[in-house]
């Protein structure tokens, strides 16, 4: 048995999951009841809806080529809605969707607005640019994700549908297609699919597209000889490795580095993870731990954002990490998430659910207004007031991105294997688990992310024997536990940063575990140019940032201070109820002169500085931020 074998577990479904915190509870209702029936609007408003109604004629403004995918992430969203939170009117509204995408399907199964409206007879001659299988695969994961929601099979029928069709397609057998996509996503999406329905086509797809990925001869390469140039040639004609760019430059399982477009490396890393564990594959799960050591060490901010530049939306050379400029889209801290989700389930080490976490807390929910209406495509660690969210965008990938992870935010929390039940996370609510034969329900209850005590009551109908085991997150440095009011030691019961409990457990079983939380200043690596004799404050898992509302409109004049002590106040007031950071830092003060440059130096006087959780800027007034802050 391999040692993935050996540690396999699987999440804890998100029916028997209940989030009732004040954290997360409040930003899913939001969800709930203003983000999804807004994206609807939106998608209505834009003709993302109307375009599978497939009456686009010459002279309409073009349907573009991703709008399928938006269509299918509001689906995917809602379905995750209507899996916890019953809405007769959502349902309805999904039926209709449904019921035009069942009507957009060509009798072979094919299904796609774009190339069957307007590019007819164009089918799979632009794999690298337009996003046909991309498309594909979300319109798959939104058939999974309502079908496991409601248990109707009318989009789960149509997406085997469309998957039975593209594997006729593609594949290893003569006379198929050699070809695989230019942006990731059916990959996971077809191990999602064979889950659901058991069919190990759909699995053998997954892994046909991945493992074919960057042979030779370069089926790109060859594509473009046959059909062409590609929807997006101008743009990426001036890209200096387009390889790379769709990490096609190599085989996956050689791929050490990551590199190109940032959302893309995700979810085809997701889809490795996925078929590492399905196979026990010991190759494919190491190429998983030299791109995960790269990104984690080398390539991802504070926030747990990740790609730095504009120009691809993704990445460049190692430790390149501007903070005005910074990219961090917020489909790829959503991205990953997934990723570290999945090599969580392959191997219960914190490193991935801090990762998670890290992401989660800071550069995804970064991405979505608190009221739940407007966005960050993009997510700066310093901005000079000109960034804001925007309500929608022509590319719109992100709104419904943040909306279907928000949905589905209670499979996080929780896994089991045969014989342990795992907390990642720590959210006030429930979770159902079956160990030997019985339900078994824990109570979680926590202040968490403004508190990190938190109490875990369990709930069984006989004595049971079980292991629980339960995160030490890396932030905290001297956790304590408790298990029925006694003092229990850690020393010999961590396991790769997870505390296992292992023992005969009773109905209303008491653990607690205490997590100290204190201000933390944190320190780039030395190779991090940007943020030399800068530091940047983290509290729990929450990175913070100062605002000019809070401070002064010249950030930059402002240093704080490294003998000075710094101060956590829970404000309820500001931005919903924060903790806050407060103390005294320094600010320059300039002369009386329109000298440019001087040869004497300035002068500093103290001042009050205020930090709030980086998650929430830019949901005030216009002005400046930094993450990074120069330490005098």
């Amino acid at each position: 048995m391999s040692i993935i074998e050996q540690n396999k577990l699987e999440p804890v479904s998100l029916k028997d999951v209940t989030i009732n915190d004040h954290f997360w509870a409040p930003r899913r209702k939001i969800n709930r009841e203003q983000t999804i029936p807004f994206q609807y609007k939106q998608c209505k408003e834009t003709g993302r809806i109307d375009a599978l109604k497939l009456n686009w004629k010459q002279g309409d403004p073009e349907i573009h080529p991703f709008w399928d995918s938006d269509v299918a992430k509001w689906i995917e969203a809602a379905s995750y809605s209507l899996a916890t939170d019953p809405d007769a009117e959502l349902s309805k509204l999904v039926d209709e969707v449904i019921e035009l995408i069942s009507a957009a399907q060509q009798e072979d199964g094919y299904l796609n607005t774009y190339f069957t409206a307007v590019k007819p007879g164009k089918r799979w001659t632009d794999l690298r640019d337009a996003h046909e299988l991309y498309c594909a695969g979300h319109f798959i994961e939104a058939g999974v994700a309502h079908f496991q929601a409601t248990g109707k099979c009318s989009l789960l029928d149509i997406v085997c549908r469309y998957a039975d069709y593209i594997d006729s397609v593609f594949g290893p057998e003569e006379g198929k297609i050699k070809g695989y996509p230019g942006h990731q996503e059916i990959e996971l999406a077809l191990i999602k699919l064979y889950h659901v329905t058991g069919e190990a086509r759909y699995f053998r797809l997954s892994q046909f597209f991945i493992e074919e990925r960057g042979n030779e001869p370069h089926y790109f390469t060859e594509e473009k000889k046959k059909y062409g140039p590609g929807y997006f040639e101008e743009l990426f004609s001036t890209f200096a490795n387009l390889k790379e760019y769709n990490q096609s430059h190599k085989p996956v399982r050689e791929q050490d580095k990551v590199v190109g477009h940032s959302v893309r490396a995700m979810y085809m890393y997701c889809a490795m993870a996925d078929l590492a564990k399905e196979n026990g594959d010991e190759k494919l799960r190491e190429a998983c731990d030299r791109l995960w050591n790269n990104l984690h060490y080398k390539n991802m901010y504070v926030t747990g954002g990740i790609g730095s530049t504009a120009e691809y939306e993704g990445f460049t050379c190692d430790y390149d990490l501007p903070n005005e400029s910074a990219y961090a889209e917020t489909c790829a801290a959503i991205g990953l998430v997934f990723w570290n989700h999945r090599m969580l389930q392959l191997d219960c080490d914190r490193k991935y659910a801090d990762a998670l976490e890290r992401a989660l807390f800071n550069g995804v929910i970064s991405g979505i207004s608190l009221d739940g209406k407007k966005y960050f495509y993009e997510n700066p660690l310093e901005s000079l007031g000109e960034v804001h969210r925007k309500e929608w965008f022509g590319v719109s990938c992100c709104p419904p991105n943040i909306s279907r992870l928000l949905g589905s935010l209670g499979q996080y929390i929780y896994s089991q294997s045969d014989s342990e039940a795992i907390i990642h996370l720590y959210v006030s609510g429930s979770a159902k688990f079956k160990l030997a034969n019985q339900e078994i329900k824990l109570n979680q209850t926590t202040n968490y992310p403004w508190d990190g005590n938190v109490s875990i009551q369990l709930e069984v109908e006989n004595p049971v024997s079980f292991a629980l085991k339960l995160r030490i997150p890396s932030w905290t440095k001297s956790a304590g536990l408790k298990v029925n009011g006694e003092m229990v030691s850690l020393e010999n019961i961590l396991d790769k940063g997870y505390v296992r409990i292992e023992r005969e457990w009773k109905n209303h079983d008491q653990i607690e575990l205490i997590l100290p939380m204190t201000i933390e200043k944190v320190y780039a690596h030395p190779s991090v140019r940007q943020n030399r004799n800068h530091v940047a404050l983290q509290r729990g898992p929450l990175v913070y940032c100062i605002e000019g509302i809070d401070n002064t409109h010249y950030l930059s004049q402002l240093s704080l201070p490294r003998d000075k002590e710094l101060t956590a106040i829970f404000d309820q007031k500001l931005l919903g109820g924060i903790v806050k950071i407060v103390g005294n830092g320094e600010i320059t003060e300039v002369y009386d002169s329109e000298d440019l440059y001087q040869t004497k130096p300035f002068t500093t006087k103290s001042f009050e500085m205020t930090a709030v959780p980086y998650y929430a800027w830019d949901n005030r007034e216009a002005g400046p931020m930094k993450v990074w802050i120069p330490e005098s």
